[in-house]
């Protein structure tokens, strides 16, 4: 399948709507047919073991996800680590492993990729692994990881190559 063929969605954890990693998710959807998913629209609540947050909206958002063949997961880099509304939705795939068995199942084989910004010439290492090895843990298939180093800010010009070369 190629870019043109797949249904492709973005989802976006960041605190700033008007900061880098929209600023790069923006240009990415321009260069590609790309629905944009942003998790600030969203009402999730983090992972609860006696399952109490069954009403919000991390189930409906995963279903809409699936509807996707591959999903780009964008966050900014925050203290090496994922955003906080990032690190939330991948905390709430537990109840998908544990309630509902059968939305985690057809995570398996869909196509990811990551889009990030960050004050750093290069992320750390562990940043994409976070991102990496829950989607080996999911069954998907990890496409590479798309990183812009924004300092001060995100500049479209200082990017536009590598934006082309996004991994999808």
């Amino acid at each position: 399948m190629n870019k043109q063929q797949a249904k492709i969605a973005v989802l976006i954890g960041s605190s700033n709507d008007n900061g880098n990693t929209i600023a790069l998710v923006n240009a990415v959807v321009q260069t590609i047919n790309a629905d944009v998913f942003n998790l600030k629209d969203y009402q999730i609540s983090p992972f609860d073991y006696e399952h109490k947050n069954s009403d919000d909206d991390f189930i409906g958002l995963v279903k809409e996800l699936l509807l996707y063949d591959q999903i780009i997961f964008a966050s900014p880099v925050y203290w090496y680590s994922m955003s906080a509304q990032m690190k939330v939705f991948f905390d709430r795939i537990s109840d998908l492993l544990q309630f509902k068995k059968e939305l985690a199942q057809q995570l398996r084989g869909k196509s990811c990729a990551i889009l990030s910004t960050g004050s750093s010439p290069l992320p750390e290492r562990s940043f994409e692994e976070l991102f990496s090895n829950s989607f080996d843990y999911l069954g998907m298939n990890y496409k590479g990881m798309l990183y812009c180093f924004c300092n001060p800010s995100f500049n479209l010009k200082e990017h536009r190559e590598d934006i082309t070369q996004i991994p999808i």
